[in-house]
This record gives structure tokens, C-alpha cells and sequence, in this order.
């Protein structure tokens, strides 16, 4: 089943223009986007790296080859990033994307380059890199293959179970220690997933796979992001048993960030779906943030603070420890094996 696209002006691939597109329903999805018409424009990137700043995540450097995201998902932290192309955090957020499409090229580029250090680039950190217009663009995957020809180690996070098209890389670049994966379970209750994150894959084929990259011998953490006071919060458990069974290696949780537009997106949907519960939600993000809906404070935005905070972090680590799950982000991938393709047989001459 496929969806038109309707976009401004004419179908150009022109960077800055909007593209009439038809894509392919992601069949994971329990929601019909064609009912969310959204717009795909190919943006010529300048620069494709960024370097991270925060001690509170797991990498250096990462990628992302959208702006925006189709999931949906109300909660979002890079929401307030659409401001900066002058559109609105909320709905064209959602439905109006730009695509890096020359960022394979970009990146072949960067690495090629004589001063380049390698150290494991995380992919797809603000938006999701396998969002239902990664079906037809295939821009991760091509990523994946620049990253797979410099033994370029590579880190991805994504709540889709597209990522599975790609098993053929990940296998490979599992082998070498080149690659290893997260999966965000929010929730496993389905009822929950389609007003909180509407056009994502279940929990149930989540955690699938999870079983499915751990089959293919693909390195899998799991994610509990966002946890939600009183909403989701009763289901740490819950999600690490089924993770685990599913043969995940380690499991971390982020707690609801709120930072600018999004807190009155958040609160707006939760007198809407939650009405009884809204204000005792509200209470308690208050309760773990030291008064106020958010504070992004390194050390604190990730965990929250105070006697709520510290109950979620004992509930999650008892839990994982009688699981095995390891509480560690990340792994460390081989960084020893990159090399520029072709300089072995430039150093005969």
C-alpha cells in the first residue's frame, strides 16, 4: 500500500524544494499515514558530522540524515529543531522532512580525508534513520555501506524494525566489531504506542527485532525511552523480561525530557488522552525536576532527581541484574581495523 506525498511546487530534487513522492506504508505501523500527507525535500547538506558535547550520552560524533521525523512520536526531544528551518515543532515536524541525500557522499568524503581520527560514529540520534522514507531513500543504508568500507565502526538507535532490510551489513559489520544497535521500547501495551507514538512498529515487533539482529549476531541493547511517570512507568519490568528473553545484551532508560516547544505539546496531549491522571503526571515530572518541567542540566535531564527518580534507577537496576542485562551504554567497537579503501594498493607506487 502506498501513500502520495503532496509537497510545494513542482517534483524537483532541487535542494530546498519539496518532492511529490509515493511511499511504501512502513507494514510494522499500526496507523495508516496516508491520512498524514507529508512533504520529502532533498536537502544538499554542507556537512554531515557532528561533534556531541554532553556527558550525559554515549558518543563522540554522530550522523543524522533527516530533520524531522514521521513517527511522530509527541514526546520527541529534536522537535524544537524545526524551528530552525521555519517550521513549527508539532505537526510539520512530522510531516515536513528533509532528506541528507548526498550524505553517503559526504561521508566517503570525511573519511577519506588525511587528518581524519576514527572513533565509532552513532547514526540516527536526533531523528530516527529508519523512518518509513528510508524504505524508498535508503540513505542509512547506503551510510552503512561507506561506514562497512572503511571499517568505520557505527552505532544506531531506531524504534523501526526496517532496520532489519539491512541484516546483510549489520551481519558483516558485526563480525569485524564494527557495529552495534539499539532498540526503543516505550511500551509493550499497544493501546498506549498508538496515541504516544503513532506511526512506529509495535512493542511486540520490537522486541522481535531485537531477536531477529541478536540471531543475525548483531550486538543489541534495549531502551526504555522516555520513561513517563504514570503513564509507562509501571512497565520497566515488564519490557526488560521481554527484552531480555529476546537475547538483548544490556538495557539503559532515559526519563521524559520536556525541553522548549515540547513541554506544551506534551501537556496538550496528556489533558487530551489522560485527563484524570494529567495534573498528577505533571506533578510528578515537577517532583523529579526539581520544581519545573524540565531541567537540562548535564547529570540531571536523563534521570531527574530526588526520592521518584531514585525509586525508577533501583527499580531498573534490580530488575536488570536478575535479567543479566548489563547497564552499560555501549560497547566498545574496533576502531583499529579502518583504513581509506584503495590505500593499500596506492602504497605499491
Amino acid at each position: 500500500m502506498s501513500t502520495s506525498i503532496k509537497g510545494r511546487g513542482s517534483a524537483s530534487t532541487m535542494a530546498g524544494r519539496f518532492a511529490i513522492r509515493t511511499l511504501e506504508l512502513d507494514p510494522d505501523s499500526d496507523t495508516n499515514i496516508a491520512s498524514v500527507p507529508t512533504e520529502i525535500r532533498h536537502e544538499h547538506a554542507r556537512s554531515l558530522i557532528t561533534r556531541n558535547r554532553s556527558p550525559d550520552v554515549p558518543f563522540n560524533v554522530s550522523i543524522n540524515p533527516y530533520r524531522g521525523c514521521e513517527h511522530g512520536c509527541v514526546y520527541c526531544f529534536a522537535r524544537p529543531s524545526h524551528s530552525y528551518l521555519d517550521l513549527s515543532p508539532g505537526l510539520d515536524f512530522e510531516t515536513r522532512i528533509s532528506a541528507k541525500t548526498n550524505a553517503p557522499a559526504l561521508l566517503r568524503e570525511a573519511l577519506s580525508r588525511p587528518g581524519y581520527r576514527c572513533e565509532p560514529i552513532a547514526l540516527g540520534i536526533n531523528t530516527d534513520a529508519y523512518q518509513p522514507i528510508e524504505r524508498e531513500l535508503q540513505i542509512t543504508r547506503q551510510l552503512l555501506q561507506v561506514a562497512s568500507d572503511f571499517n568505520q565502526p557505527v552505532s544506531l538507535i531506531t524504534k523501526s524494525a526496517l532496520i532489519l532490510r539491512d541484516l546483510d551489513l549489520l551481519g558483516d559489520m558485526a563480525e569485524r566489531n564494527l557495529v552495534q544497535v539499539a532498540i526503543s521500547v516505550t511500551t509493550l501495551d499497544n493501546n498506549l504506542k498508538r496515541i504516544l507514538e503513532p506511526r512506529t512498529a509495535s512493542g511486540a515487533t520490537r522486541v522481535k527485532t531485537i531477536s531477529a539482529l541478536c540471531e543475525a549476531g548483531v550486538p543489541v541493547s534495549a531502551l526504555i525511552a522516555p520513561v513517563i511517570p504514570l503513564i509507562n512507568e509501571s512497565e520497566i519490568e515488564d519490557i526488560l523480561d521481554a527484552v531480555a528473553f529476546a537475547g538483548a545484551l544490556s538495557a539503559s532508560y532515559i526519563l521524559l525530557r520536556l525541553p522548549h516547544e515540547v513541554a506544551p505539546l506534551f501537556c496538550e496531549w496528556l489533558r487530551e488522552h489522560f485527563p484524570d491522571r494529567a495534573n498528577h503526571v505533571l506533578s510528578r515530572l515537577r517532583e523529579l525536576r526539581g520544581g519545573k518541567l524540565y531541567d537540562n542540566r548535564f547529570g540531571e535531564r536523563m534521570r531527574g532527581q530526588g526520592v521518584f527518580a531514585d525509586l525508577i534507577k533501583h527499580r531498573f537496576a534490580i530488575a536488570a541484574r536478575r535479567l543479566g542485562l548489563s547497564t552499560e551504554r555501549s560497547l566498545a567497537l574496533d576502531c583499529s581495523r579502518f583504513h581509506v579503501p584503495g590505500d593499500d594498493q596506492m602504497a605499491l607506487f
